[in-house]
C-alpha cells in the first residue's frame, strides 16, 4: 500500500520550563521548528490547523508554512483545515496559489467548516448561515482550482464573468475536505471530485468503514477514480507505553476539560483516556505500540494518508520534538514493513 504518514498541530499553547504558558510568537516559532524536524526525519506531510483562539496560536496557517517552506526541502505543506466559511475563496485560493509556488508544488489545502465557531463573530459572519457559506465557497473554490478564468455566480458575494485570479497555478494543487463523518459531507467530496481527510477523534476508527465505502462507490458508479481518503487522529509516541501516556494526559485532560466547560460536557476522566488508547482513536505509546495501531487503522480504512495530531494542549514542545522524531525514525518504518 502506497501511503503517506503525515503530522498535524494546531499551534497548542505549550508550558514553558518554569511551568507558565508560552506567548503564542514563542509556540509559533516552535511549530516551525517541529515541521523542519519532520522534514528531516522523513514525515510525508505536515499539516497547521486555523483557529481564533487563546489555547491555539495559529491564525494564519499559510503564513507559517510559507516559513516552514523556506527551512524545507521535501515535506509537503498544508492545513487541518482551513476555515473557508469564515475566509474569501479567492484570497484563500490566492494564498495557496503563492505557497504553492514559492514551494516548489508542495502546497495543498483541506478545507472544512470548522470545529469552532470563533471565526464567525470575529469576521461579522452568522452562525445561521454556516451550512449556505460553507456550500457556497466551497462550490466558488472547486472552480479556481480547475478553471483559470471563472464564471460563478451565488447570494454571499457578486457574481464573477470570465474572472481570472493571480496568480494562477503552475501545477495542480491538491485540495481535500475535512469529514467529521456525516453522509451529507461524504457525499460533497465527491460531488466536488476532491481527496476526502476523516477527522475521526474518538471511539474506534472502523465505525467509520461505512463512510470510506459509501465515498468510494461513488466515484466507481460514475466510472471516476477515485480520490484519496485519510485520517486525521490525536496522538503521542515515546520510549515505552508508560512515558508517553504520563507525557500526554496532563496536556489531554487541561485540553478536553477547557473544551468541555464551553460545550457543557462532563471533565475527562483517566479511564476515558485509557479507554481511547486501547480501543478508540488516541494513537500513544513505544513506537511498537502506535505503529501496530496505525498499521490497523490504515488496513481498515484502506487509507492513503494518517496524519498524526502530535500537539495535544499544553504539553511541552521538547517532549512534541521527540514524539516528532520517533514517529519518523521509529513509526512510519515499521508501519511500512507491517503493510508490505
Amino acid at each position: 500500500m502506497q501511503v503517506e504518514f503525515a503530522l498535524d498541530t494546531f499551534g497548542d499553547v505549550t508550558f514553558a520550563a518554569d511551568g507558565t504558558l508560552k506567548p503564542q510568537d514563542a509556540v509559533i516559532r516552535d511549530v516551525i521548528d517541529e515541521a523542519v524536524l519532520a522534514d528531516q526525519v522523513g514525515v510525508d506531510f505536515i499539516g497547521l490547523g486555523e483557529h481564533h483562539r487563546d489555547d491555539f496560536a495559529i491564525s494564519a496557517p499559510e503564513v507559517a508554512l510559507a516559513a516552514i517552506a523556506a527551512k524545507t526541502s521535501r515535506i509537503r505543506l498544508g492545513t487541518a483545515v482551513t476555515v473557508l466559511s469564515s475566509d474569501d475563496p479567492i484570497r484563500v485560493f490566492q494564498r495557496f496559489s503563492t505557497l504553492h509556488a514559492l514551494s516548489s508544488g508542495r502546497a495543498e489545502v483541506i478545507l472544512g467548516r470548522g470545529s469552532f465557531a470563533e471565526s464567525f463573530p470575529l469576521f461579522g459572519l452568522e452562525l445561521k448561515d454556516y451550512d449556505k457559506l460553507f456550500n457556497e465557497k466551497l462550490d466558488l473554490f472547486a472552480r479556481l482550482v480547475r478553471e483559470p478564468r471563472v464564471t460563478w455566480s451565488g447570494s454571499i458575494r457578486p457574481p464573477l464573468a470570465d474572472q481570472p485570479v493571480y496568480p494562477a497555478l503552475a501545477r495542480p494543487l491538491p485540495v481535500w475536505i475535512g469529514v467529521g463523518g456525516t453522509p451529507e459531507s461524504v457525499a460533497r467530496a465527491f460531488h466536488y471530485d476532491l481527496a476526502m481527510m476523516l477527522a475521526i477523534i474518538g471511539g474506534a476508527p472502523s465505525r467509520f468503514r461505512p463512510f470510506v465505502d459509501y465515498y468510494r462507490r461513488a466515484f466507481a458508479e460514475a466510472g471516476r477514480k477515485a480520490r484519496p481518503v485519510g485520517v486525521h487522529s490525536p496522538g503521542h509516541v515515546a520510549k515505552t507505553d508508560e512515558a508517553a501516556k504520563e507525557e500526554v494526559w496532563p496536556g489531554y485532560r487541561a485540553l478536553h476539560d477547557r473544551i468541555g466547560r464551553e460545550r457543557g460536557w462532563p471533565p475527562t476522566t483517566r479511564e476515558n483516556f485509557e479507554r481511547e488508547i486501547s480501543h478508540g482513536s488516541l494513537y500513544v505509546g513505544s513506537p511498537e505500540t502506535v505503529a501496530k495501531k496505525i498499521a490497523a487503522t490504515v488496513r481498515g480504512l484502506e487509507l492513503d494518508r494518517f496524519e498524526m495530531k502530535y500537539s495535544s494542549g499544553p504539553m511541552p514542545h521538547d517532549a512534541m520534538m521527540r514524539s516528532i522524531e520517533l514517529y519518523g525514525t521509529k513509526v512510519i518504518p515499521m508501519v511500512r514493513d507491517m503493510l508490505a
